[in-house]
């Protein structure tokens, strides 16, 4: 009965307003501060769930126990970064969520390519060219609704 249950609440929401699950790493808070500002609390009328990680260990467990829409992995993160753990989840996740990069510069962009990534961003973020990137993931769930 549980399970009937579990389904049924999930039919209840329509792909526009379900929440959008994003889950953010980086070691540095003020680089997940950035983005969350960039984002906003809304993507194409879908509130955001954000998931905040600082460390490879958190991106993993969270990755493997839970759901997300997208990944935003900071591939300047200090000890792991994004980029390493990007591909990682490529390879080990049946099924992987898509996942924007966040690149030290725009000429980082073939790390990306090599990380698997679906989209990169270079730093220094702008909230702009953040925002239009979130979005684009979220763009065909609402138009096809």
């Amino acid at each position: 009965m549980g399970a009937m249950s579990d389904v049924a609440k999930h039919e209840d929401h329509s792909p526009a307003t379900a929440k959008a699950r994003i889950l953010l790493y980086s070691d540095d808070r003020n680089v997940r501060e950035k983005v969350r500002f960039a984002v906003g609390s809304t993507t194409h009328g879908r509130p955001i769930e954000w998931l905040e990680t600082a460390t490879h260990e958190a991106v993993i467990t969270a990755a493997d126990t839970q759901s997300f829409d997208l990944l935003i992995l900071d591939g300047e993160a200090a000890k792991s970064g994004g980029m390493g753990i990007c591909r990682q989840l490529k390879h080990e996740l049946y099924v992987c969520p898509p996942i924007l990069l966040l690149v030290g510069r725009p000429g980082d962009a073939w790390l990306a390519t090599w990380s698997e990534a679906d989209a990169a961003v270079a730093h220094p973020l702008d909230p702009f060219v953040v925002r239009e990137s979130v979005d684009a993931f979220f763009a065909t769930a609402t138009q096809t609704s």
